[in-house]
């Protein structure tokens, strides 16, 4: 996967849009389902709570499958795009120890990995507006910049492929 350049406001108006949007459409459907549950299979005086409960977790099941079928869309491309950089931090993270120590040691695939991992953090933070530690990772990628240079590789984000996590 590459970084590609996102314009913020666009992408914080759709992700609103579609958080709320979400919000909405569970609370209606959860409503809609439970009532139509509770009518056709409801007996008086019957505590209902699990026709409620099964009326969230298909209103629940609908708008996973709404936004599954959407996320491909051009609406949809920043925030999918944002999900998929945030779940390969997340491999990365679950690994980081292993990949900065083979970055110490020069080893090509974790400066590589390390490179996207803190340029694509610094992306989601700017996008995110977190700002707290945002400095933090500033500071990790020069540091990681000056150790690449001071050693005459050639690292680019590009290089950078799913695959390469794997590997640590």
């Amino acid at each position: 996967m590459q970084l590609m350049n996102i314009d913020k406001a666009r992408y914080r108006k759709h992700l609103n849009i579609v958080i709320v949007g979400f919000i909405a459409t569970l609370l209606i459907l959860a409503l809609v389902f439970g009532q139509l549950l509770i009518i056709s299979f409801s007996e008086e005086g019957v505590n209902n709570f699990k026709y409620n409960l099964l009326g969230v977790i298909l209103s629940l099941l609908a708008c996973m499958a709404t936004l599954h079928s959407l996320k491909t869309s051009e609406f949809f491309k920043e925030i999918h795009y944002v999900w998929q950089i945030k779940q390969i931090q997340n491999l990365v993270y679950r690994k980081l120890k292993k990949i900065e120590k083979a970055a110490k040691n020069l080893e090509i695939e974790g400066l590589i990995v390390l490179t996207f991992y803190y340029q694509s953090q610094q992306q989601v933070y700017q996008l995110d507006d977190n700002t707290l530690t945002i400095s933090k990772v500033n500071k990790k990628l020069t540091d990681l910049q000056e150790l690449i240079a001071e050693n005459n590789l050639t690292v680019d984000v590009e290089q950078f492929d799913k695959k390469l996590i794997a590997s640590f």
